[in-house]
């Protein structure tokens, strides 16, 4: 595994919580809004409704299990997919059955997206727009030979396109950071998705689904401008 390029010298930024939403603290000691916080703070009325009526369907107790678990199968997934680009072997199997399940997950993504990759600048990289948002990217480098920048999702089931957008806005706006940073010239995004396994038996795993999501070109330009009325609508009402 040699993916890793260090070619650009990129710096850790730290968070904070301002007002109970995540803030980065940027080199000049500023604190601006985070991706994530911008995007939830401008949901649109129907997407707010949606998950009310989701909560209210399966029930407030089990949403919250859903959404935890989801989170913490993501994070481990992500974790696993780090420590394979910064050199380490995965192991086969894991005892513990949820972080098995991201292992197999992990594993799906590499054998199946990891192919298009050519080499890794960075993961889980700090990136910010002076004066305006920052955010954290899971990968940056280049994907079929063009500089790219690319984000691991995890789902509980399959994705259609138009279920997420906000996967595209974050794409764009790592993107622009990233340019706006170091001079780059970043018009891609591509999104590695990976469904979770079900335990058939004891540590044996279904396939996993996985999906790749990609925006270029003149989609690239639609979602960058769709972004910045996001960031509008957040410094016009927040």
């Amino acid at each position: 595994m040699h993916m890793l390029v260090n070619k650009f010298q990129y710096i850790k930024l730290s968070r904070d919580t301002l007002d109970g939403s995540r803030v980065y603290i940027t080199p000049d000691g500023k604190k601006i809004a985070s991706v994530t916080t911008i995007l939830d703070k401008t949901k649109s009325a129907e997407t707010i409704d949606s998950l009310k009526q989701w909560r209210k369907r399966v029930g407030e107790s089990q949403a919250l299990q859903i959404t935890t678990e989801a989170s913490s199968r993501g994070t481990r997934m992500h974790t696993y997919l780090e420590n394979y680009i910064n050199g380490q072997s995965l192991k086969d199997t894991v005892s513990n059955p949820y972080a098995n399940q991201s292992l197999v997950m992990a594993k799906k993504v590499i054998e199946q997206g990891f192919g298009k990759i050519d080499e890794i600048w960075g993961t889980e990289v700090s990136l910010y727009y002076p004066g305006i948002y920052a955010g954290t990217t899971d990968c940056v480098g280049l994907h079929q030979g063009q500089e790219t920048i690319l984000d691991f999702k995890q789902t509980n089931k399959p994705k259609k396109q138009e279920w997420i957008q906000d996967y595209f806005l974050q794409l764009v706006a790592y993107a622009l950071a990233h340019n706006s940073l170091y001079k780059t010239n970043i018009q891609r995004g591509v999104i590695l998705m990976c469904s979770k396994p079900d335990e058939i038996t004891t540590n044996n795993w279904s396939d996993p689904t996985y999906q790749e999501f990609l925006i270029e070109g003149t989609d690239f330009n639609f979602w960058a401008n769709r972004w910045w009325d996001r960031v509008e609508e957040y410094y016009r009402n927040f």
